[in-house]
Parts: structure tokens; sequence; C-alpha cells
């Protein structure tokens, strides 16, 4: 089933996204967070993809895996920056023809080792490029996209971060996902901004559990994420004991969480880091 047509048909529910195991080990533990967390009935469930492909097979392998519990709607997340039109060509009619109907069109990142990367010098420079492609040579895909409540960090300012967001909208995109953020009023502000942009499309707001400070606000730094001083201070004075710290950002999420469903977004999107007990405590606490 078609994500924006899941969106349409229940008025509220969840969503997970996992990462693809590098590991047997890693593997039989992603099944059994699957196996745990299937029991809320997720709307759909999601896979990353790392950047410039780098974990494609993984990728499809956690797809294929995930796909054999008939009871859950999979969507493979998918990047184009650096990758030709072929091996997107490939990829697709492959996820076709499994009966895969759900895409999250991405740019991705420029490779890291790759200094003066040239993003104009690429067949798919921007997302809106794969969105496109997508919707042109394979209509029949549901299109997500990602959106980001305090702007892209590549981006000069919000209304231009809003324009970009439009492109991607007029490409064809469906559905979207946001970045992570940990206070309220940026998804709250970003909605308005997509309104009076005219972009009518469902917008989940992304979860991530706080456990430990630290990690959190490194990736924030990259990504163009404010972690409120008030959450950080509250968990910096555990950050000698990481099993207090994360019952303290656990709490900080589960309000995070209610808040959001009291104002209005019943629809939650859940980056699980695949840990089923952060999130089994998580959604015990909203249900």
């Amino acid at each position: 089933m078609k994500i924006n047509n899941i969106l349409k048909k229940y008025e509220k529910g969840v969503s997970f996204e996992f990462f693809p195991p590098k590991t047997d080990k890693g593997k039989k533990a992603l099944k059994k967070t699957a196996d745990v967390l299937k029991t809320y009935n997720p709307l759909y469930v999601s896979m990353t993809y790392g950047a410039g492909g780098a974990t494609q097979e993984k990728t499809k392998e956690a797809v294929n895996m995930f796909r054999e519990n008939k009871d859950l709607v999979v969507m493979p997340h998918l990047t184009c920056i650096g990758v030709k039109s072929s091996v997107l060509e490939n990829l697709l009619n492959e996820y076709k023809e499994s009966g895969i109907k759900n895409i999250m069109a991405l740019r991705g990142d420029p490779p890291q080792d790759n200094l003066t990367f040239d993003f104009s010098d690429q067949e798919f420079s921007y997302g809106k490029d794969l969105v496109r492609y997508i919707k042109r040579h394979y209509s029949d895909f549901c299109v997500g996209i990602a959106v980001y409540p305090e702007g892209h960090i590549e981006t000069a300012s919000l209304e231009q971060d809003t324009d970009y967001t439009k492109q991607k909208v007029d490409a064809g995109a469906d559905f979207a996902v946001t970045q992570m953020f940990f206070d309220n009023d940026y998804y709250y502000a970003l909605l308005d901004r997509m309104k009076k942009s005219d972009i009518n499309i469902p917008i989940l707001p992304g979860i991530l559990p706080l456990t430990d400070v630290s990690k959190v606000k490194q990736f924030a730094a990259i990504c163009r994420t404010t972690v409120p001083p008030h959450i950080e201070e509250e968990m910096n004075r555990y950050k000698n004991n990481p099993d207090d710290m994360a019952k303290v950002g656990i709490d900080f999420t589960i309000k995070q969480c209610r808040d959001l469903i009291k104002n209005g977004a019943k629809q939650l999107h859940f980056f699980t880091l695949n840990k089923p007990s952060i999130m089994t405590a998580i959604l015990e606490a909203i249900r």
C-alpha cells in the first residue's frame, strides 16, 4: 500500500526508521527489534541508505527481510548524489518487481574524502532531481522527502529552505518526514511556512529519542539542529551515569511526543537507532 494513502486512511499512528545491519549478529538483532515494534502496528517502516549508496546491498537485504512480514509496509531510502541514472534504474526496477511501492528520495551527502566535490557536475545534483526522475519513469511509486524545521545546513535562510521544499513537492513528492528536532516550536513554525507556500503534503515529525546528549550534540552540529539548553543542562547532570542520563532523555522525548499529539500531530515518525527497549519505553508512555 502507498504511504500517502495510509496517512489519509489512518488518523493516528507511528512509523519507524531503521539502519541496515553490517553483521549477522546485527541482522538477528534487527529482526528481533522489528518483531517487537511491529506489535505497535506501524503505519510503515523505512530503511536508511548510506551516502553514495554505501549500504545499497545491505539496505536491500534488510528491506527484503522486513518484506517477509506481510503485515509491514516497507520503504527503502534512496540517495542520488554521485550516482548514475543507470544504477538508480536497476535498483528501482528491483524494488518495483519485488512489490515495493514507496521510496524515500534524498540527495545524500557528498564523499567525505572529496573536499572539491562539485554538486553542479552531477547527473543528480539535488533531491528534487531524484523525485522528478522517479515520478517521470516510475510514476507508481509514492515518494517521500526530508524537510528541515530549522533549515537545511546548506541553505542561507528559512525562506530559501522553504523554496527548495516547494521545488521537491512540485516535482512530485507525496509526503515528508522532518529532520530531528528537540524544540516543537520549530516544527509548528515549519508547518506555518509550508501552509503559506501552498505546500499541502503530510509532514510527519521525525523524533530522535534522547539518550546521550554528547552524541546528539555532535550530530546536531552538522545538521543545524538545536538542543535546548535546559535539556542539555539536565542531562549533563548525569554525564557520569549513562543509564540515568538515558532515563532523563527518554522522559524529555515522551514529553515532546505528548506535546506534539496534543497539538494535532497524531502521526509520529521515530528514528529508532535499532534499539527496541528505548522505543517501547516511549511508545508505552504515549499510548
